[in-house]
């Protein structure tokens, strides 16, 4: 068995592609597949299902991607320990997030990040969906539900808050609703229902019992884009909302709170890399804790 050959099985099972697989390491698609099926015939057992679109884990695969980053994982860390403390972290961290904090919050915010650590390189997938740290999906996933499952480790970054907007255009032609039964007289703006990946984020029946959705959209920006273009009254994030122009706040007394959570595999906490980017973001978060708050 050749050792090297797991390096081109990690590149397949991350990228989901042979092809893809051949660009990050520099080779010819041919070769990488032939490496797989000779770690596949070594081993006896079919690692993936091959696709036209590209391919998935076995079950056997899957075991094999968690012992193999397990070690990758022990061997990073002992490259760490080795290199001393002084160490510059180095490689590639992808973080994923709820497009509100990705987008609105992180994001601006990765310039100083670049300046601190020049030689790590980020990537930042701010889209609503959850995120398989265990697949590899992401190295750190944002959530704004503290998971239960799985070898992960969680802590709370911050409590956010939601409020009722809408933008100053829309209230001067439609008023402004003096309590929630008045809603039913104007347009709503919520998520695409069954889109929504966690119930943390089904809160529109929290704000009003009786909520009903005209124009749904299945990000958190794309329902300020259209609040803000005055099509109606949306649930926003108030850290979001307060710096967008032309907005206003409509029944304040109506609101709810989440949490946002950082959650990392236990496999990559210690390893340099990571913990740079892990703290870099707690620390983002503690600095700026006041704009996630309701009233201010």
């Amino acid at each position: 068995m050749d050792w090297d050959d797991f390096r081109y099985f990690l590149a397949v099972a991350r990228t989901g592609q042979f092809l893809a697989a051949a660009r990050l390491l520099r080779v010819n698609h041919a070769t990488v597949a032939r490496r797989v099926t000779v770690l596949e015939e070594s081993l006896g057992t079919k690692l993936f299902v091959r696709r036209t679109t590209g391919c998935d884990l076995t079950s056997e695969g899957d075991a094999l991607l968690r012992r193999l980053e397990s070690v990758e994982s022990s061997i990073e860390a002992i490259r760490s320990e080795l290199g001393g403390v002084d160490e510059v972290p180095t490689g590639t961290v992808r973080v994923g997030a709820p497009d509100g904090f990705g987008v609105a919050f992180l994001a601006p915010r990765l310039g100083r990040f670049r300046q601190m650590y020049p030689r790590l390189k980020i990537q930042l997938v701010p889209v609503p969906r959850s995120f398989s740290l265990s697949k590899r999906e992401a190295d750190i996933a944002v959530t704004t539900a503290r998971p239960t499952e799985g070898r992960l480790i969680a802590r709370k970054l911050v409590d956010y808050s939601l409020g009722l907007y809408a933008s100053k255009s829309y209230v001067s032609h439609h008023g402004v609703p003096q309590s929630a039964g008045d809603l039913r007289s104007h347009t709503l703006i919520g998520y695409v229902e069954d889109l929504i990946f966690s119930q943390s984020l089904n809160y529109s029946h929290e704000i009003w019992k009786d909520w009903e959705t005209d124009i749904a959209i299945s990000t958190a920006m794309g329902q300020v884009e259209a609040v803000r273009g005055g099509a109606g009254i949306g649930i926003l994030h108030d850290f979001i909302a307060r710096q967008t122009d032309g907005l206003v706040q409509v029944l304040p007394e109506l609101l709810v709170r989440r949490s946002y959570w950082l959650v990392v595999h236990e496999d990559y906490h210690s390893l340099r890399r990571v913990t740079a980017v892990a703290d870099f973001i707690g620390d983002e978060v503690a600095a700026s804790r006041q704009i996630f708050l309701p009233g201010r």
